[in-house]
């Protein structure tokens, strides 16, 4: 497992490390409390990897459609609102997570069943007004 504390303001600086953890992993399952910054750290893993849409959270829709100037494809998913885990399917969930394209989830504890085996589980931890940890585990064979 990687540990990385920053400053808000060194957030640039913890999208990078999340990147390089990653490495070949294209899923990513981002945790934490409510106003943790999930989708504040998603808006800089976007701004790293020249994501040129509008990057907002997907609370209503599901899942948002990004690209980058590279023509890569990002998706990126907030089940927060979803009652009945099966709605997952019914969207496709598992050609997102199979598509080989980027998939960024957040409140994916909503839809546990529905996870892929590989993923990177990326914990924020909310030390202070300023201040995150997160913690980076590839987790392997999750089932």
């Amino acid at each position: 497992m990687t540990q990385f504390t920053y400053e808000l303001d060194e957030i640039d600086k913890a999208a990078q490390v999340v990147i390089e953890t990653a490495a070949d992993q294209r899923v990513w399952i981002f945790q934490g409390d409510m106003g943790a910054g999930k989708t504040t750290l998603i808006k800089a893993l976007s701004k790293a990897f020249s994501v040129t849409d509008q990057v907002s959270s997907p609370t209503f829709g599901i899942v948002n459609h990004y690209e980058n100037q590279g023509g890569e494809i990002f998706y990126h998913f907030d089940f927060y609102r979803m009652d009945d885990p099966t709605e997952a399917l019914d969207i496709g969930i598992e050609e997102y997570f199979y598509s080989g394209n980027y998939c960024w989830l957040e409140w994916a504890e909503k839809i546990a069943a529905f996870l892929p085996e590989n993923f990177l589980l990326v914990r924020i931890i909310n030390d202070s007004e300023t201040q995150r940890t997160l913690n980076l585990q590839h987790i392997k064979d999750a089932s």
